[in-house]
């Protein structure tokens, strides 16, 4: 009986040996039929730039739109200049209103001024829509309000001072 599984063993070792591998296998068990080639005219199959294939992409997902609100944090300073980016920031963008926060006063009267060409700056850059008005403030104090609720006349945290 042991020389019985033994025989097979071996049996079936030196099959193996004899079937093809590599690209040769591939090809005997896709057949004919697969093995056209694109010739020389473009093809879906031929290498595609990665800038259409991400275009793409964005397009499929639908995330074309927050890849281009996400621009106005990450190329601020190309976007609308080195100049204003080192006196000015933006803080958030919603529903096509973005908040910009000046670090003087003067700059934000400067920036409620130019506010016009800002905003023409960032619709030839991003596309008309993405940005429809600008709230522009400047420098704040620390705010001791946190979350959505607050009592009027409590101290909040300073409360416990003293």
């Amino acid at each position: 009986m042991p020389s019985d599984l033994t025989r097979d063993a071996l049996n079936q070792a030196r099959g193996l040996g004899s079937r093809p591998t590599g690209a040769r296998a591939r090809r005997a068990r896709r057949g004919r039929e697969d093995t056209t080639y694109s010739g020389p005219a473009p093809d879906e199959r031929d290498p595609q730039l990665l800038g259409s294939v991400f275009d793409g992409l964005l397009e499929e997902r639908g995330w074309r739109r927050s890849v281009t609100e996400a621009r106005v944090f990450a190329d601020w300073a190309g976007l609308v200049g080195d100049e204003l980016a080192r006196h000015c920031e933006p803080q958030a963008l919603r529903g096509g209103e973005l908040r910009i926060t000046a670090e003087s006063s003067a700059w934000a009267t400067q920036l409620r001024l130019i506010s016009t060409k800002v905003l023409a700056r960032l619709a030839e850059e991003l596309g008309s829509g993405v940005v429809i008005r600008l709230v522009v403030t400047g420098p704040t104090g620390p705010s001791w309000k946190h979350g959505a609720w607050s009592v009027r006349g409590a101290r909040g945290p300073r409360d416990t001072y003293g």
